[in-house]
């Protein structure tokens, strides 16, 4: 039997979130796993839908000795049971502060149940006489660590208090390995710290790597683990992934049906240009062959831009622009502009001389007698006729 302690004195860094899932990974695998809610603050219990206010023995009263554990655990899913906690906890200290041997309580109390493949407890975030039970019943640490700076500088102080309870309460106590938490690999944080524990503490870091997920954080609020809740998510696969991890560090094997977790590879983005429709009929050779400013008809607007082929062409073989009606020539054609002298010296007079080359020319007003009366100099207007 494995009996193992997740232990930082640090709050949110993941201890519960990893006792319940890895508990739960291991148990889908095969193995049967006891799951100790040491915590007085009962998340581990919530997590499971058990409500901590429901008057169940809890673990404050096997450490007190009021009740055998096993008339304690409950039976929550296939392969896993759990000692749930109780906000009575938070007076065990007190309590246990003139009891001979307090520090061996939960020792002595779990010592029974040999039944289980693995044991796993879930910590306080403190040093107190709580975690110093837990450090003296199991045989193995596991630390869960948020990759930021203020975890790992805490981690010193928790070495610590684990050497002393190895010197004189438990000689088979070991730090097995350190399990990176919230890891995202976007940051360069995260991954200076991963570089900075693995440089300290070499060949004890786990290679999974838990990854910041949403799904993690909604799973509790339904009573479910992360395998039952959203077993595709990046969170479900890192925990599985971990606890493959622990037991081949244990020398446990694999069941032979459970094959390595395999991440979905993700659709790529759709990129642009990507999504049109390709219904649509394709151009005809007409309107290939026609010029770029017939098909973006320059500063005019077009009501109808398409071009029709004659008859005529068609049999006679001639070139496609040939073929086009006049109408749709004259929108082939770039347009030409012509420019009043004045405007183009700058003398201040806006740009109303230029006209397209399209536009027919303006009908001058009627002089004596009703006959068109044009201007007499040649300068008063750039297409004056010529006499």
């Amino acid at each position: 039997m494995h009996r193992i302690a997740l232990v930082n004195q640090k709050g949110g860094v993941g201890k519960t979130t990893t006792a319940v899932n890895l508990s739960a990974c291991l148990a889908s695998l095969g193995r049967r796993v006891l799951l100790v809610d040491l915590d007085p603050q009962a998340n581990t219990s919530v997590s499971f839908g058990i409500r901590p206010d429901e008057g169940q023995r809890s673990s404050y009263n096997v450490i007190r000795g009021d009740c055998p554990p096993a008339k304690a655990l409950l039976s929550i899913r296939p392969n896993l049971d759990l000692l749930p906690s109780s906000i009575d906890l938070a007076g065990a200290e007190v309590e246990l502060a003139g009891v001979i041997g307090r520090e061996c309580a939960l020792r002595d109390a779990l010592c029974p149940l040999d039944q289980y493949d693995y044991v796993l407890v879930d910590c306080p975030p403190s040093l107190g006489l709580l975690n110093v039970n837990a450090l003296a019943f199991v045989s193995e640490v596991y630390i869960p660590l948020q990759c930021e700076y203020f975890a790992l500088h805490g981690v010193s102080l928790l070495l610590k208090t684990i050497e002393l309870v190895k010197r004189r309460i438990n000689p088979t106590l070991e730090l097995r390995g350190i399990i990176p938490c919230m890891y995202d690999g976007r940051t360069g944080l995260s991954r200076e710290v991963v570089s900075e524990i693995e440089k300290h503490f070499q060949g004890r870091v786990f290679k999974t790597r838990i990854r910041t997920n949403v799904r993690l954080a909604e799973a509790p609020s339904h009573g479910l683990s992360i395998i039952e809740y959203a077993p595709e998510s990046n969170g479900a696969l890192d925990y599985l992934a971990l606890a493959r991890e622990v037991m081949a560090l244990n020398g446990d094997p694999l069941p032979e049906a459970a094959a390595p977790a395999v991440e979905r590879e993700k659709p790529e983005p759709a990129k642009v240009g990507e999504g049109v429709r390709t219904d649509q009929p394709e151009a005809s050779s007409v309107e290939a062959t026609a010029p770029a400013a017939a098909r973006s008809a320059g500063s005019l607007e077009v009501a109808d831009a398409r071009t029709q082929v004659t008859p005529a062409a068609a049999t006679t073989g001639l070139p496609v622009e040939h073929a086009l009606q006049p109408a749709a020539r004259a929108v082939a054609e770039p347009a030409k502009s012509e420019t009043c002298p004045a405007a183009a010296t700058g003398g201040g007079l806006q740009r109303e001389w230029e006209v397209s080359a399209l536009v027919p020319d303006p009908v001058p007003p009627a002089g004596p007698g009703g006959a068109p009366e044009w201007p007499r100099s040649s300068e008063s207007s750039p297409r004056s006729p010529a006499l």
